[in-house]
């Protein structure tokens, strides 16, 4: 895998894939055209099918991680690499075909317009064929509202870019099972930014959701878990930050 130095305003697109073998030889292609001249970077989730090989094929590097990592743990190793090597902006697209990569330079222009650490490429129109995932991106959408202090439209969208600033922060530390939701709490929790684009999503073209059956009711119930558990991480650090601060001041106030 080669991916040549980056220069100012540089943009890596980073596609975590796990068995996509039939979806994400298209999506290489469609984002070369799309995009032409940015590299694309699959990170292969150890998957047992050709996803590698037809990857590869259509003409894009790859990122072989050693074992089974899961989402969270493929999109952040795919941060960390672009951190590294010094890229300034990351797009996410999926390997199952749902993102439209013509949306890709309207979430950059936000991104560099706006200044905003993360910008969401948010579903606007219900989703018809995924009556579950609408349902629960309005339930985090009302959960999320007080904790955020604004209004997510697609809080589980996948469809993300983030700038060097949200990089050093991921590269560090990421949500690693349901990272979409925990991650824009953690850049709350950092005063980071997030803005959202409103953009078009397609149904899957191959493969199935991993969140199915009765697997959105346990969902739920793991990410408002790994909400809660952010918020007390970032609201403890920032407790004890305070009173560090405190007690330096009053130490520098009695030596007078």
């Amino acid at each position: 895998m080669t991916i040549e130095a980056p220069g100012p305003g540089s943009l890596l697109v980073i596609v975590p894939a796990y068995n996509e073998q039939g979806a994400v030889g298209d999506v290489v292609r469609e984002l070369e055209q799309q995009v032409p001249g940015v590299p694309v970077l699959v990170i292969d989730d150890c998957s047992v099918d050709a996803t590698v090989e037809v990857a590869r094929a259509a003409g894009a590097r790859i990122l072989p991680l050693p074992h089974h990592l899961g989402l969270g743990g493929a999109v952040q190793a795919g941060y960390k690499l672009a951190f590294e090597l010094g890229f300034e902006y990351v797009i996410r697209v999926d390997g199952d075909g749902q993102h439209d990569p013509r949306d890709i330079p309207r979430i950059l222009d936000k991104l560099k317009e706006s200044g905003a650490e993360m910008v969401i490429g948010a579903r606007m129109d219900a989703d018809r064929t995924r009556r579950m995932r609408t349902l629960g991106a309005r339930f985090f959408r009302v959960v999320l509202r007080p904790i955020l202090g604004k209004t997510v439209n697609d809080p589980t969208s996948g469809f993300v870019g983030v700038n060097r600033r949200a990089l050093a922060l991921f590269s560090a530390s990421f949500p690693l099972e349901y990272p979409e939701i925990e991650a824009l709490v953690v850049l709350q929790r950092r005063r980071f930014r997030f803005e959202e684009v409103p953009c078009h999503m397609r149904p899957r073209r191959t493969g199935r959701s991993s969140i199915n059956g009765l697997k959105p009711l346990s969902y739920i119930v793991h990410v408002l878990l790994g909400v809660f558990v952010n918020i007390l991480r970032y609201d403890g650090r920032w407790r004890r930050r305070l009173r560090l601060g405190r007690n330096s001041d009053s130490s520098a106030g009695g030596g007078g």
